[in-house]
């Protein structure tokens, strides 16, 4: 098997995103075992950085290491899915309410672009998924706060080890662009408390969704 061609940037942390991408497609699922000696073959490495990139998927929540056995990718149960929904409710939740009070003409002008390229990816899904995150990520940024930025990106990494994912659900996407449709009303009407409990409206029907 010939070698993955890797990029100039540190070479753990190129086997870490490679890695991420695998566990997201499920084609290394939830449960599983990760072979460090296959996956440092096939990347034709040795396994020092791999497990480098694994401590970074093990910060991350991703990967789960056990000792003497190794490592395995992280199952959700849904414990473990309520309690990410709930803190990515309460930091998304601060965040809208904090853009809906700062935010620039511009800035809101981008995030209601943002909505109409999702209202317009209802029928495409992978590309809602995209850019249903890049909408809720710029949001963050709006809000200016990098270490709820860093958790939220996090919470959202795990979020995707999710099986059963909520956006999959019959009739979901259409729920859920009403409940953007909220959030992006209240922040026209420079409502912060209405923003952030439409956000949290959101996040409470994506909860009962991927449950």
């Amino acid at each position: 098997m010939s070698a993955l061609t890797l990029t100039p940037r540190a070479l753990y942390e190129e086997v870490a995103e490679q890695l991420r991408q695998r566990i997201f497609r499920r084609e290394l699922e939830p449960g599983s075992w990760i072979d460090e000696l296959k996956i440092a073959e096939e990347f034709g490495i040795s396994r020092t950085p791999l497990r480098e990139a694994l401590k970074v998927l093990a910060a991350e929540g991703l990967v789960t290491m056990k000792v003497r056995r190794g490592a395995y990718v992280t199952e959700m149960s849904e414990k473990d899915l309520r309690d990410v929904y709930h803190l990515l409710s309460l930091l998304e939740s601060d965040a809208a309410a904090v853009v809906a009070a700062t935010a620039s003409p511009t800035q809101l002008r981008e995030l209601e672009a943002l909505h109409a390229e999702l209202e317009g990816a209802a029928g495409e899904r992978e590309r809602f998924f995209a850019i249903n995150e890049r909408f809720h990520m710029r949001l963050l940024e709006m809000a200016d706060n990098r270490w709820r930025s860093q958790m939220v990106a996090d919470l959202r990494k795990v979020m995707k080890l999710n099986r059963h994912n909520s956006l999959l659900k019959q009739g979901r996407i259409e729920d859920s662009l009403a409940e953007h449709r909220a959030v992006m009303a209240a922040l026209a009407r420079r409502d912060g408390a209405g923003t952030a409990q439409a956000m949290q409206a959101h996040f409470a029907q994506g909860l009962e969704a991927a449950t």
